[in-house]
């Protein structure tokens, strides 16, 4: 249904419509769904209700097909003949007017594990912890940066939000190849996972670091004219001109005064509360070291060879990933950008073809993959390390022929030739690198978001 176009029809060939065109076991061919409707239509349910709800669902129904973002919008009301109107709408999402927050602010500290706060280790998580010591998380400051981070309303046209390229279902990515701005022009660059991007001992930010801090970071997307389009100064006017802002401020810095400083910091403070701890691999840690028999009895048998895979360095006689060698501690952070030998087209990175990476918690629930989104599937990542890498002059060390890097030989990448149950069973320990609960934490939550309403 092409946007914005409205057909008129009566309730029984409207259920008929969704159900006829939606995918199987979508949410729109649920069962539930189609009772609820016909109950919206027998009981002549506000038309607005209605399709606030139908809204916010059809979101969450949102695929990726061939890197392209296919979404329909449909929007369910009653007309006053008592017909249904659905329409493929994309900007009226049916999100709340105001936030809806706890009356005790949420605790932002996080409960973390010893081993994410123990300094003695040589690989220790807190060493790499870019917090600076005038903007700590606080659980007011955070607050703000939440309701911030989900506000369309630091676009300008009022569509986009931080939120909506970086999504907590997907990790805080974006399960499109390139996020879509407040124009509908695609975005340079795929949204990179913001867990646990205080953990980067450098501090910079984006794929190319161009960021010097995270509280400078959050200030360029929404000056960005392709993906949010505001200018500081209109924004600080803005803010201040809305009711739930000024107790928000208050709360978070003394006083009401909006300013692009305080936006920063808020934001950063909510992104830095966003930290992953609850994994499998968590589970596993929290029982023993990597590589205890506690630590591996948490374990199925294929995802005990896939940790195995991860952190042996491949060579002669010696079979393994080396995964370790880059992504490095117990959240799997890398500690610099590296060129892995990409075809990049003329996007240079951070100079010589380098880029940054996320941390790997949750991998396996965001994909596309890469700074481009190039990669639809976990294991065509594997596969491009596997015997895809492509030479480059400043490939990283840690993918060449080390034979003939020490020899002076030609720039030729190492092949890793896995077989294929260790492909799967690298991909199975991947796999327990996602952390449920971070994915539905409320205290990360979209604030905006409708509740379904009560039919």
């Amino acid at each position: 249904m092409a946007a914005g176009k409205v057909v008129y029809l009566n309730h029984r060939r409207g259920l008929r419509y969704l159900a006829s065109n939606s995918t199987p076991g979508s949410f729109f061919t649920s069962r539930y769904v189609r009772r609820s409707m016909a109950e919206c239509v027998r009981k002549h349910t506000s038309h607005r209700r209605v399709a606030q709800w139908f809204m916010t669902m059809s979101e969450s129904q949102a695929r990726v097909t061939n890197g392209t973002h296919q979404i329909m919008l449909c929007v369910l009301g009653i007309c006053l003949t008592g017909g249904i109107i659905c329409a493929a709408q994309s900007v009226d999402h049916g999100r709340r007017e105001t936030p809806r927050l706890p009356t005790v602010a949420f605790d932002y500290s996080n409960d973390l594990p010893a081993y994410f706060t123990a300094s003695d280790a040589p690989d220790n998580i807190v060493g790499t912890d870019n917090t600076p010591v005038d903007n700590p998380v606080t659980d007011d400051g955070a607050t703000l940066g939440r309701v911030l981070f989900y506000d369309t309303r630091l676009s300008e046209n009022g569509t986009v939000s931080c939120g909506s390229c970086h999504q907590q279902r997907s990790g805080f990515s974006d399960p499109r190849r390139l996020s879509i701005g407040v124009h509908g022009q695609p975005t340079r660059r795929h949204s990179m996972a913001l867990a646990n991007a205080r953990y980067y001992a450098r501090g910079k930010f984006f794929w190319d670091e161009r960021a010097e801090t995270l509280e400078q970071q959050v200030l360029i997307p929404i000056q960005d004219p392709v993906e949010m389009g505001m200018t500081l100064s209109r924004l600080e006017t803005r803010l201040a001109s809305i009711p739930y802002y000024p107790p928000l401020f208050t709360a978070a810095f003394g006083n009401p005064v909006v300013t692009r400083d305080r936006i920063a910091h808020a934001l950063a403070q909510f992104v830095r509360a966003l930290v992953s701890y609850r994994s499998r691999y968590d589970t596993a840690r929290n029982a023993g070291l990597p590589g205890s028999p506690a630590f591996l009895a948490q374990f199925t048998e294929p995802e005990r060879r896939g940790h195995q895979l991860f952190v042996t360095v491949p060579g002669p006689g010696v079979r393994g990933a080396g995964c370790a060698r880059c992504h490095v501690t117990d959240v799997q952070i890398v500690r610099g950008p590296r060129n892995i030998g990409l075809e990049t087209a003329g996007d240079d990175g951070a100079g010589d073809a380098r880029f940054k990476a996320p941390s790997l918690r949750n991998v396996a629930i965001r994909p596309p993959y890469m700074h481009d989104g190039r990669f639809t599937t976990l294991r065509e990542v594997i596969e491009h390390y596997d015997h895809g890498i492509v030479a480059h002059p400043f490939l990283d060390m840690t993918l060449l022929d080390r034979r003939l890097a020490v020899t002076g030989g030609p720039v030729r990448p190492t092949q890793l030739n896995l077989l294929e149950y260790e492909k799967d069973a690298l991909l199975a320990f991947l796999n327990t690198l996602t952390d449920d609960s971070f994915i539905t934490d409320r205290r990360f939550a979209d604030p905006f978001a409708p509740r379904p309403p009560s039919f």
